[in-house]
């Protein structure tokens, strides 16, 4: 799977579980043990806030925290659809993966940077369906296996930097989403 189209199948199915949100699911508990439902959707505008200026060049000092606290206000599902627009448009602009970004370990390739935030958006998918009490198939076996293949060589370093629990074991003939979300610490 390309990487623009691993990041569009990651970024849409994310947006449409977003849109699926109802008042009385904010305060439910996803398998991010520390978020509910609206910290993870909080997680996930911040980090798509941080693109646009991360893709432009900005170092972290620049950005600041500026995206730091709530930043979900009153209308949560508003507050994702300004932060995914920006995003997305800086993820999909001319040449916007041939640089580098600043993360908090130092520069990387900016297509490494798309291909993390394409997992985050996966797996925080599957934990955000589970907050809506959605279970079974939420990632596209595609994408899955993709991300399992790219997520494998990094699972140690992601787990020394406290990104990740340790691998949880599923049978071999588990589907590619179990296989995915297990590798970075969930129960499927």
């Amino acid at each position: 799977m390309q990487l623009m189209d691993a990041f569009d199948t990651a970024f849409d199915e994310w947006d449409r579980l977003v849109h699926q949100v109802e008042e009385r699911h904010w305060a439910a508990p996803t398998p991010c043990a520390d978020w509910d439902v609206r910290e993870l959707l909080n997680h996930l505008i911040s980090e798509h806030l941080w693109a646009p200026h991360l893709l432009g060049g900005a170092t972290l000092t620049e950005v600041g925290d500026r995206f730091d606290g709530d930043l979900t206000g009153t209308d949560p599902v508003a507050a994702w659809t300004e932060a995914a627009a920006g995003s997305r448009s800086a993820f999909h602009a001319p040449r916007a993966l041939d640089g580098t970004v600043y993360v908090s370990s130092g520069q990387i390739p900016a297509a490494l940077y798309c291909w993390q935030m394409t997992t985050d958006l996966a797996v925080h998918g599957w934990d955000l369906a589970h907050g809506l009490g959605i279970t079974g198939h939420v990632i596209d076996d595609a994408l899955a296996t993709a991300l399992y293949e790219r997520a494998v060589p990094q699972i140690e370093e992601w787990q020394d930097l406290g990104i990740f629990d340790p691998p949880v074991t599923v049978p071999e003939d588990a589907s590619p989403q179990d296989h995915l979300v297990a590798l970075l610490g969930r129960t499927p």
